[in-house]
């Protein structure tokens, strides 16, 4: 049975990978997949301190960051409250063909980036953090 540090190791290492794997889907263009991913480095990210301020090392099958974030000791700003419910609906990404095509449309290489580098500052906050 893994321990609580562990368990928190689990999700920050799986983040870290994922992390780097954006860097290359960002590099080839493959934005809306990035977007998705960085949307997965934050729930890890979440999942981790959710392991951290629980009881229980097994946190909740949601990917709503809003709910994660709620569920731990994290004090989220507005601003972070209002990213982190955009960042939602990057998870619903490879789900629905239909707003898959929308958001195809809509992101690009400066959408994209921009939305990056409010992932990795935010990031690294929560790795600072646990």
């Amino acid at each position: 049975m893994l321990t609580k540090e562990e368990h928190i190791k689990y999700w920050v290492t799986t983040a870290k990978n994922d992390w780097r794997a954006i860097q290359n889907m960002y590099k080839s263009r493959d934005y809306l997949h990035a977007l998705f991913f960085a949307h997965l480095v934050l729930e890890k990210l979440c999942k981790a301190h959710w392991v951290k301020d629980n009881v229980s090392n097994t946190p909740p099958k949601i990917h709503n960051l809003i709910t994660l974030a709620d569920r731990t000791k994290l004090q989220l700003t507005e601003d972070d409250r209002a990213f982190f419910f955009e960042m939602n609906n990057f998870q619903l990404e490879g789900r629905y063909p239909d707003y898959k095509n929308e958001l195809y449309k809509k992101y690009k290489a400066v959408q994209t980036k921009k939305i990056l580098d409010q992932v990795d500052t935010i990031r690294i906050c929560l790795l600072k953090n646990l």
